[in-house]
C-alpha cells in the first residue's frame, strides 16, 4: 500500500521546510500494520515569487518537486500533483502549518478499514486542539458547508477542508477544471454524483490570520457559491 502525499505550494518559504519534516515523520496507517505504509511526496510550487523555490531545491535528491511556469491557484496545482501520484491513496497537504499531519492516520484509517472511499477532515468536530480566530470566517466556512450540502445531499461539516483524502480510482474517475479554491466545492460535487462512500474526521487546526500568510479572500467565497450552482446543477 503507498501512500502520495501532494503538496500545493505559493510563496511559503517559512513554513515548506517545517512541513516537509512532518510529513515525512508523520505515522501513516494502523497501528497493527507492519511496517506501514510507503508514502512518497509529491510538491507543486505554483510559481512562488518569496524565495519557496530555492527552499524546495534542498528536498529535489528524495521527493519530487514540480516547478509550475505560471501561477494559477490551488486547484490547477493539485490537478499536475494528482497527475502524477503513483499511491494507491492520495491525501492533499496544504503547504502552512494550519494541518497536523500526525493526523494522518485518523484521516487514513476508515480507508484502511474498507469503509471509505474519501475522507475529509473537519475542523469543526471532533476534540482535537483548534485555534480561535476569525467569526465571519467561521460563518462562511458553515454556510458554504451548508449550501453545498442543500445540493449534493451530503452532511458535512467541513467542505472548505484542506485535508482531503482520495482512493486513486476516485480521482481518476473525475475530470477536475477549477484553478483556485473552486476546487474544494467541485471536487465536493462530483464526489457526490459519483456515490462514493465518504466520511469524516475530526481534526486539529492551527489556523493563520492573514498576516501570517492565510489567502483565502472574499473573492473566493463569491466564486465558492457560484461553483457548488455550477457542479451540481449545470454541469
Amino acid at each position: 500500500m503507498k501512500l502520495s502525499i501532494i503538496i500545493p505550494v505559493y510563496n511559503e518559504k517559512a513554513t515548506i521546510a517545517q512541513i516537509v519534516k512532518r510529513a515525512e515523520d508523520a505515522p501513516a496507517g494502523l497501528p497493527t500494520q507492519a511496517g506501514g505504509i510507503e508514502k512518497e511526496i509529491v510538491i507543486v510550487d505554483d510559481c512562488s515569487t518569496d524565495g519557496t523555490r530555492e527552499e524546495l531545491k534542498k528536498f529535489e535528491s528524495r521527493h519530487r518537486v514540480i516547478y509550475r511556469q505560471k501561477n494559477e491557484g490551488k486547484g490547477a496545482a493539485l490537478r499536475e500533483g494528482f497527475s502524477v501520484a503513483s499511491g494507491d491513496i492520495v491525501l492533499i497537504q496544504d503547504a502552512d502549518l494550519e494541518y497536523d499531519p500526525n493526523d494522518y492516520s485518523l484521516l487514513l484509517k476508515p480507508i484502511l478499514e474498507n469503509k471509505a472511499d474519501v475522507v475529509y477532515g473537519s475542523r469543526f468536530m471532533g476534540h482535537l486542539p483548534h485555534r480561535t480566530l476569525y467569526f465571519w470566517h467561521y460563518l462562511g466556512n458553515k454556510f458554504l458547508t451548508t449550501f453545498s450540502n442543500i445540493f449534493t445531499d451530503l452532511n458535512l461539516t467541513d467542505m472548505e477542508v484542506g485535508y482531503k483524502v482520495f482512493k486513486k480510482e476516485v480521482l481518476k474517475s473525475i475530470n477536475l477544471r477549477e484553478n483556485r479554491f473552486g476546487f474544494e466545492p467541485e471536487i465536493t460535487a462530483k464526489i457526490a454524483k459519483g456515490n462514493w462512500r465518504i466520511f469524516e474526521v475530526g481534526i486539529s487546526y492551527s489556523g493563520r490570520t492573514y498576516r501570517e500568510g492565510k489567502k483565502i479572500k472574499f473573492k473566493d467565497a463569491v466564486r465558492a457559491v457560484w461553483c457548488i450552482l455550477k457542479y451540481n446543477l449545470f454541469d
